[in-house]
């Protein structure tokens, strides 16, 4: 009987990939983290590197299958407006947060706390991006909380290192979290042709809210900062679940979205029939209030594209170490060496920078040329990275061959996530309209970008060139038609620098492969003389 099944004996196959440990196998993390001045936390952050590329890995297959469900009402016709969510969902977003993943830069504000709260927030999306939807924006929501004295509470909560996944007023609970609602259906990106309304009550800040939200994301969370028109002009609020007497909010949420993929989180539409809201700043000064959140989500989208680089290489290097064709080994095979090297290449700078902008995030309260940076670096490295991502997945699926495409595997769950950052928190155009306004209206900023690239010159002659001729460009400046070729400069030209100023190992070589004139559009078509076995060695996988 057994000679009928012979046909099916399963070789030439890879092991299951992982478990990981993301951190102990991502020497251009370890480093960033000591240079960003980190290092004081880097046991806490190996602790997380474990557990995500380990028991959060396996969790996130739950909290993707059994998706998010919506519960407008109860058997007996109450209002619920409630998402339910898989188990799994709640454990990942308890380890997250109480690993400080959402609150450590808040809960323990010293030196070198935001870049190692960006460290574990890059180790969690390579685990499970869906939860880090709402982590960011907890993290994020902070600063905007803290310029409402009233609204002390909410922060101290959005704080803690502790979870409760419960739908009860934040009274009764040690931590919450925070979602967002700027997007509406006529206005999108153009977030001052919203027209909820908010209409002052009694109370001084205390407002009622008529709208609705074309996207509002993590529909669970216990508040949400949202915009709305007062009589002063457009106005940033805090909207809660429930009222602070403990009755429900009339928020209705009408639907989840039915997504490409970050199918463990929910985004919702959602409308307001008189919702009580606390207003944070001015009447009329929403935008700038809620840009300080902006800047902190838009590195976590860095952050999050750079981490999914580093998953999907790790997946495409496993399978291309065990699986053999044409009698080698496919780590052997020229093409694909150096296929894999180019994508080992854009990881670490992607990597790079996103630590460095976060470490300047860091020193921005003490560091006026550092705040500059932070300011139009985050766009920049947004641009870019977030854009470089899903190219960089499909590579790494297609180093997988058709395997790569099935869903058993993790690579289609990657590859649906990665458009996500470039849409999020404001597309490819109004990250580059962004840079623009800041070099035009903040002259600092362009400062902090020559003094960049200067503190990297005279390291190599292929970055030399082109940071030279990348002054001359922005002194020149640039229109909005040739914004996106402009602000692609400025990136590769900071990463550049990241990598040559870290003296990381690979810098000559990526600025060869990027900065060069034999640079090319697809990966694998590196310049000769490019180190590949130097590439392939930062990046390992277990046997």
């Amino acid at each position: 009987m057994q000679a009928m099944f012979a046909t099916h004996d399963v070789h030439n196959q890879p092991p299951p990939p992982g478990p990981f440990d993301l951190w102990a196998d991502d020497a251009g993390l370890r480093e960033a983290v000591a240079r960003e001045g980190a290092d004081a936390f880097s046991a806490r952050i190996a602790t997380y590197g474990a557990l995500a590329g380990g028991e959060l890995l396996r969790l996130a297959d739950d909290a993707h299958r059994d998706r998010p469900r919506l519960r407008t009402h109860d058997a007996y016709g109450r209002r619920l407006d409630r998402v339910d969510f898989n188990a799994a969902y709640h454990a990942v977003m308890d380890a997250a947060i109480s690993h400080g993943v959402a609150g450590l830069s808040w809960a323990q504000p010293q030196p070198g706390a935001q870049v190692a709260r960006a460290a574990l927030s890059y180790l969690h999306y390579q685990a499970e991006p869906g939860s880090s939807c709402p982590l960011t924006m907890t993290h994020a929501a902070v600063p905007v909380l803290r310029q409402a004295p009233a609204l002390r509470e909410w922060a101290d909560k959005a704080s803690a290192l502790a979870y409760d996944g419960r739908d009860v007023p934040m009274a009764d609970k040690r931590g919450v979290t925070l979602g967002m609602g700027m997007t509406e259906k006529q206005g999108g990106s153009d977030v001052r042709a919203n027209t909820t309304r908010a209409t002052p009550l009694g109370a001084d800040g205390e407002y009622a809210l008529v709208g609705h939200k074309w996207f509002f994301s993590a529909p669970m969370s216990d508040a949400f900062l949202v915009l709305a028109q007062a009589p002063g002009g457009l106005s940033c609020f805090l909207l809660p679940r429930w009222r602070p007497d403990g009755s429900r909010n009339a928020l209705r949420l009408m639907r989840l979205k039915d997504k490409l993929g970050d199918w463990s989180n929910a985004s919702s539409e959602v409308e307001f029939d008189g919702a009580w809201a606390h207003r944070i700043g001015d009447e009329g000064r929403g935008v700038a209030t809620i840009l300080q959140m902006v800047m902190l989500t838009r590195l976590d989208c860095m952050l999050g594209s750079a981490g999914l680089m580093r998953m999907a290489l790790r997946q495409a290097l496993h399978h291309a170490r065990h699986r053999s064709a044409f009698g080698k080994r496919l780590i052997e095979q020229p093409l694909m060496r150096s296929v894999l090297a180019d994508l080992a290449l854009e990881s670490e700078a992607a990597t790079a920078l996103s630590l460095r902008v976060a470490g300047a995030v860091d020193r921005a309260p003490r560091d006026p040329q550092e705040a500059a940076l932070a300011r139009i670096a985050t766009a920049i490295g947004k641009y870019w990275i977030c854009k470089r991502a899903p190219g960089f997945v499909n590579e790494a699926q297609e180093c997988l061959g058709g395997i790569g495409y099935i869903e058993e595997t993790l690579l289609p769950r990657l590859y649906r996530q990665a458009p996500l950052n470039s849409i999020w928190e404001g597309c490819g155009n109004i990250q580059c309209l962004d840079v623009l306004r800041a070099l035009a209206r903040e002259p600092d900023t362009g400062a902090a970008l020559r003094a960049e690239w200067q503190a990297a010159a005279g390291i190599d002659a292929h970055f030399d060139a082109a940071w030279q001729a990348g002054l001359v460009m922005l002194d020149a400046g640039c229109s909005e038609a040739g914004a996106r070729g402009f602000v692609e400069r400025l990136a590769l030209l900071l990463q550049g620098a990241a990598l040559l100023r870290a003296r990381h190992p690979l810098a000559r070589d990526w600025c060869a492969a990027r900065l060069g004139d034999a640079r090319a559009a697809t990966y694998g078509s590196l310049p000769t003389g490019i180190d590949v076995d130097a590439a392939l060695a930062r990046v390992t996988t277990p046997a």
